[in-house]
């Protein structure tokens, strides 16, 4: 399989997926496309690898039909899941699955305040950033939903003992509290969201990314 993704240092969407691709320990070869080239060319190199323009891209050669191409983050993590059953990215409960795709969908379509606002960039300095209101409603249901995954499975991950799709999705929102300086404690949470936004980045995964960024 070949995963391809943008610069690592900005590229949520790109993180998402290949944080998954790692938890199933899959081997697979990692293509970067640069992002935000001065001379504009990055959209041509990616169309070289995907038919829409857009990274990440997932490749896999061996599927059959001639192999596929697959785009979208959460389509390929959907894609994952079922290619990799024993990984354990979506749980195994219904209720628990439902509730996992739900959060990963709502990061996937919503927050365009707090995207705007704070994009991510793991090699800028930690600052206080003076957000607006609707970002800081954005925080607030942030920290709602994982306070409430968290006490209904009980953690450490959003659906329960097993690190998911749903965490990967939520692992860049992490990065964006930690560089602007988000205190969820000023957003109504008591212990738990912040508790989880740190052992986010502390995956194995989170922490590979990262070191290449």
């Amino acid at each position: 399989m070949e995963l391809v993704i943008g610069t690592k240092a900005w590229s949520t969407w790109s993180m998402r997926p290949w944080l998954a691709l790692k938890k199933t320990g899959a081997e697979f070869t990692e293509t970067l496309v640069e992002l935000r080239r001065e001379n504009g060319i990055s959209e041509a190199e990616i169309l070289k690898h995907s038919p829409s323009g857009l990274v990440p891209c997932l490749k896999d050669a061996d599927a059959g039909g001639g192999g596929l191409t697959i785009t979208d983050s959460l389509a390929i993590c959907e894609y994952l899941a079922e290619r990799f059953p024993q990984a354990g990215l979506w749980p195994k409960d219904a209720g628990a699955r439902a509730l996992a795709r739900s959060a990963a969908a709502e990061m996937h379509s919503g927050f365009a305040s707090l995207r705007g606002e704070c994009p991510m960039d793991l090699a800028a300095a930690v600052r206080v950033a003076t957000l607006s209101e609707a970002t800081h409603k954005d925080i607030r249901r942030i920290v709602a939903l994982w306070n409430g995954l968290l006490g209904r499975f009980g953690g450490p991950w959003l659906a329960g003992a097993e690190w998911g799709i749903a965490d990967a999705f939520y692992t860049p929102v992490a990065t964006r509290f930690r560089t602007y300086g988000v205190k969820l404690s000023d957003f109504g949470d008591a212990g738990a969201a912040g508790q989880y936004a740190e052992r986010l980045l502390e995956r194995p995964e989170f922490k590979a990314w990262e070191a290449d960024a």
